[in-house]
């Protein structure tokens, strides 16, 4: 359904074209007809083991503490997720490095381990012991807040030859020289500066996986795999099911596999050499955690970027990850830091506010295609890749599916095998409860107006517009640190 347009968010990316579309989940099944529905049948493959189709994929909600360790509102978010009895939850992306993160997981060290046991714990309560649950491990790189002009020039900027040349200031003191490059016309930069400089001053500070002179950027092929290995084993001392690898997006593993990696090391270039690391992961993690603990990945359909991996890549890696033994693979789609927009000073660049990150995460207003359903084909398209080496490894095929018939229309075409739903569980986590019982016209159904990701872009606890102001003064529940928002659905 096509509706009125409102203004743009300057910060994101939005089609041209500017299409309104409302979500319509079309007609609900009946008792009988979810109980002899492909979504909800088993699944076995391996380690993995679901008694239906139905995923809830990792999403950051900002509620851990600044040091990573798993608090109350982490176990009540969790815990009201498995009470909607989806057969897999997986726990957002969590730390393999012992590293400040802000309020984001980590599985870094042994001292995390007994928080994560009691959130397997809540899951295994609240859901009865139906919903399998995994964690998402990511390494990530250090991503910095774009400054101010000022302070970049007189701090961060590293001095050199080139610029004094530029101005022709041999003989000057620094601070004189770092005073004029500041007083520059922003057009001169552009012949003063390098590209990566310029960008330290007008995004903020990135490192890349590309970046080998710095040593720690060299040596990640030497440390990853141990890292990630680590992390899986303590994810299994935790009680987890299975660990999901973060190959997806703008971070470190999915950056080796784009067509964008370019080192020279037998780490980059070709499509084999970027698979490389991500495959070494995978060998580490597998040797450390056994063959009964699943262990599968997420990882990019294509970047679109320009210049980024294509879909034929994607099939590419999708057919060597099932090849090397995945027990599951999870497909998405752009999220890069490529094409992000321009943060305001003060705030970091956020990898999904250009067209890349709304391939990602498609809102409401879109373009002829629409936001549901973007990346199926090209999911389908990974599936089939897979299928044709003669191997069975499961795709998890998510991104604007709400509908019972929608989801159930996938599995029966063989374009999936799980269906994820993140936005759509946010907004009512007993959508798969409420469906398998024929309650689907109680669903409360997600308008996918991204309000949830743009709390996400600020570090806000995260939460949906279609609950979080209801029932605030219901006794017990929890609530946002500006005591404002509810952080977990109601009944």
């Amino acid at each position: 359904m096509r509706l009125a347009v409102k203004p743009a968010d300057p910060i994101m990316w939005k089609p041209s074209q500017r299409i309104r579309y409302k979500a319509a989940p079309g007609e609900w099944p009946s008792t009988t007809e979810a109980a002899n529905s492909a979504l909800f049948s088993p699944l076995a493959y391996q380690a993995l083991e679901l008694e239906s189709r139905t995923w809830v994929p990792a999403m950051v909600p900002w509620r851990a503490t600044d040091s990573g360790f798993v608090t109350a509102d982490n176990l009540d978010w969790y815990g009201r997720f498995a009470r909607g009895r989806p057969a897999a939850l997986v726990v957002e992306a969590t730390g393999i490095r012992d590293i400040a993160s802000g309020p984001l997981l980590r599985v870094s060290d042994d001292r995390f381990i007994p928080g994560l046991k009691e959130l397997v714990t809540k899951v295994r309560n609240a859901s009865s012991g139906q919903t399998r649950l995994f964690i998402q491990l990511i390494d990530f790189l250090p991503v910095r807040r774009r400054p101010a002009p000022a302070t970049y020039f007189q701090r961060y900027l590293q001095i050199t030859d080139r610029h004094r040349d530029a101005l022709n200031a041999r003989g000057w003191p620094e601070h004189e020289l770092r005073e004029a490059l500041a007083r520059l016309p922003v057009e001169e930069l552009d012949s003063v500066l390098t590209p990566r400089e310029l960008e330290s001053l007008r995004m903020g500070y990135r490192e890349r996986v590309t970046d080998t002179h710095l040593p720690q950027i060299s040596e990640l092929p030497e440390i990853l795999p141990a890292l990630f290995s680590q992390a899986a084993e303590r994810a299994q001392q935790a009680g987890f099911d299975g660990v999901e690898l973060h190959y997806a997006h703008a971070y470190t593993m999915a950056s080796f596999l784009s067509a964008t990696n370019n080192r020279d090391d037998g780490y980059g270039g070709t499509l084999r050499q970027r698979l490389r690391l991500p495959l070494e992961v995978y060998t580490a993690v597998r040797k450390s955690v056994g063959s009964d603990f699943a262990v599968g990945c997420r990882f990019l359909t294509e970047d679109c970027i320009d210049a980024g991996s294509t879909l034929a890549d994607g099939s590419f890696f999708g057919q060597e990850f099932a090849a090397a033994g995945m027990d599951f693979i999870s497909v998405s789609r752009g999220g890069k830091f490529d094409d992000a927009r321009q943060p305001r000073v003060g705030e970091a660049a956020y990898p999904y506010t250009g067209r890349s990150g709304y391939e990602c995460i498609p809102g409401y207003i879109s373009d002829d295609f629409g936001p549901f359903g973007r990346n199926v084909e090209p999911a389908s398209r990974v599936r089939a890749a897979i299928r044709k080496g003669d191997l069975e490894t499961p795709v998890v095929v998510t991104g604007g599916i709400h509908g019972f018939h929608q989801a159930e229309a996938l599995l029966d075409s063989g374009r999936a095998d799980v269906i994820g739903m993140a936005r759509q569980s946010l907004a009512d986590p007993d959508w798969f409860r409420k469906v398998r019982a024929g309650q689907g016209r109680s669903v409360r159904v997600c308008e996918y107006t991204n309000y949830c990701e743009g709390l996400d872009r600020k570090h806000k606890q995260v939460t949906c517009q279609l609950w979080d102001r209801t029932g605030l003064d219901e006794p017990g529940i929890s609530r946002s640190r500006d005591n404002k928002r509810r952080l977990v659905a109601p009944d």
